[in-house]
């Protein structure tokens, strides 16, 4: 059977509605053209420098993915192409992310974590693909990339299962957090001392002592994470500390549970809004996955 060339294979692919661009030894995009370099040009739009380029080569990396064939057929393509090793694409211009799990340990953290979804085996891991468009970010956990709405991802092939919607599980990995404590004490308007009691867990099949303990270890990894990692560990506990009512009746006072858990991201140094929201997300993560 042959194997087809990199431009073929981008046809294809853009055919189906994938933006598509060329990859070059190392399979890394083309650099930028001479009047591109350093965005001298102002970049394309949607990018960091939003600017008025217009350029017809494959600069800019993702932002120049395309699925015109015409641009992909045209004169300034075709040097790229003939040196091109592999077709990359703009996960967030076909409407969806990609986390990238660079080794064993990425992705049995994913399988323990995240909803199963449509997967492509790497060189060392595995791309995972959920339905939606996020922003992007690199090393939200060791070895876990976000590929979405400003990266490219190298074309690997389908995959095999069924493409599910992007949690918000994977949403709270790119939660913003500012890693440095507050000096001065932390603005903030979390009532003080609020804490969770039986009084609004009125539904909860376990003792206050079971709730309690596990609330006051949970809130102590929080505490731990002084120099980063903070609103990620909350997003963590609020997960597994909502799992273990999925069971009760309720109510299980979860509201509560999650204002001490906001209150220690918060006092450490990430800011309110940021700790609210993957307090949020990992609770209701708790709910979906129970449902």
């Amino acid at each position: 059977m042959t194997q087809l060339t990199p431009l073929r294979r981008a046809l294809e692919l853009a055919a189906l509605g994938l933006p598509v661009l060329p990859l070059r030894r190392g399979k890394v995009p083309f650099g930028n053209c001479r009047t591109c370099a350093d965005n001298a040009c102002g970049g394309r739009p949607n990018m960091k420098t939003p600017g008025p380029c217009t350029c017809l080569a494959p600069c800019h990396a993702w932002a120049a993915a395309s699925t015109d064939p015409r641009v992909l057929n045209s004169p300034e393509w075709a040097p790229a192409w003939r040196t091109s090793v592999a077709v990359a694409y703009h996960p967030g211009g076909a409407g969806v992310t990609v986390v990238d799990l660079d080794n064993v340990a990425a992705v049995d953290w994913a399988r323990e974590n995240l909803p199963a979804t449509r997967t492509v085996p790497t060189t060392r891991g595995e791309h995972w693909i959920y339905r939606g468009a996020m922003p992007s970010a690199n090393a939200v956990r060791p070895g876990v990339d976000i590929k979405s709405l400003s990266q490219y991802a190298r074309w690997l092939g389908p995959g095999t299962g069924h493409m599910t919607t992007l949690p918000t599980a994977v949403r709270a990995l790119v939660v913003k957090e500012d890693t440095t404590p507050a000096r001065r004490g932390v603005v903030s308007s979390l009532p003080a001392g609020a804490r969770w009691d039986r009084t609004v867990a009125t539904g909860c099949r376990h003792t206050e002592r079971y709730v309690r303990t596990g609330l006051e270890r949970g809130l102590a990894l929080v505490r731990a994470r002084t120099e980063s990692g903070a609103g990620s560990q909350a997003f963590g506990v609020a997960r597994f500390l909502a799992a273990q009512h999925t069971a009760c009746p309720g109510p299980c006072g979860l509201d509560a549970i999650g204002e001490e858990i906001t209150a220690a991201a918060v006092s450490v140094g990430v800011p309110e809004s940021y700790a609210r929201r993957a307090v949020t997300n990992g609770l209701q993560t708790a709910e979906g996955r129970a449902a």
